[in-house]
């Protein structure tokens, strides 16, 4: 455990083991030792409004104990970038991981609007659907409720353990339909591939449509200059090593931050260590 810690602390501070460990690949880096940010938390394109989102998927973290965070963070294991990605420690144990996507207007949520009146369509009769048959499972299989919650009315149950044919059924059809509405399958690659324990949505109060937020993702809604939990995400089991990886990425990105708003360039850095190990 000491000896992962050491390595997280060495990618985030310059001077690691080796003098030119640590250095971000120009794929990695994108820029980030270029010329200096006017404005290093907004990137190229981004509108005010998400912005605001970010901002307050941010504050929102903090308060639940995220002390870790850091926007624009690439993933371990994929291709994507997370708008934010947080970490909660837990004393002497590897802590939790959780990631947020803002979403501040309908074309960026959904894409592609070919269709999308019909398959959304489709799409509420399927998420009813699947709301009726949990409800009866919950009543014959009431051993399936996991007591993860203060308060019985909210907590999770573990449905995949009875194997229910029809239930999984309407899963596909549901995962099926929601990629076709997004027309990427980010959401659901992200989960597939471990990058956290828990994701959330973060989206203003106008776009919120419950079965549209992709199967096993919180719903964080912005509501007069605040978030709101509408939907509690899946819990995601991920490898102590993943979880660490993913920490790693917060504290380079932060690293990368501090060189925007410092004037610091990569050449400054490999100069500065040129000169401390010649």
């Amino acid at each position: 455990m000491a000896e992962e810690l050491k390595s997280i602390v060495a990618a985030a501070v310059p001077g690691g083991s080796h003098p030119r460990a640590n250095l971000p690949t120009a794929t990695e880096d994108s820029g980030s030792y270029t010329e200096p940010a006017r404005c290093p938390t907004r990137k190229r394109g981004e509108t005010a409004a998400h912005i605001a989102l970010k901002r307050l998927a941010l504050l929102w973290a903090q308060s639940r104990g995220y002390s870790v965070c850091a926007f624009e963070v690439q993933l371990p294991r994929c291709r994507f970038r997370a708008d934010l990605a947080a970490y909660r420690p837990n004393g002497k144990e590897i802590g939790t991981a959780a990631i947020f996507e803002c979403k501040q207007a309908f074309p960026d949520l959904r894409r592609d609007n070919g269709g999308s009146a019909v398959t959304a369509k489709r799409l509420e009769k399927v998420f009813q659907r699947r709301q009726v048959l949990e409800k009866i499972l919950r009543i014959h299989y009431p051993a399936l409720r996991i007591p993860d919650s203060l308060f019985s009315d909210f907590d999770s149950h573990n449905f995949a353990a009875i194997e229910h044919r029809g239930y999984a059924r309407v899963l596909r059809e549901l995962s099926a339909l929601q990629n076709r509405l997004f027309d990427c399958t980010k959401f659901e690659r992200l989960i597939r591939y471990r990058c956290a324990n828990l994701f959330f949505l973060v989206v203003s109060n106008r776009l919120f449509r419950e079965p549209e937020i992709p199967f096993g993702w919180g719903a964080l809604i912005e509501s007069e200059g605040e978030l709101v939990l509408m939907r509690k995400p899946l819990w995601h089991e991920v490898t102590s090593g993943n979880r660490l990886k993913l920490l790693e990425r917060i504290a380079a990105a932060g690293t990368r931050l501090l060189n925007k708003q410092s004037e610091i360039t990569f050449d400054d850095v490999c100069a500065a260590r040129n000169r401390a190990c010649p």
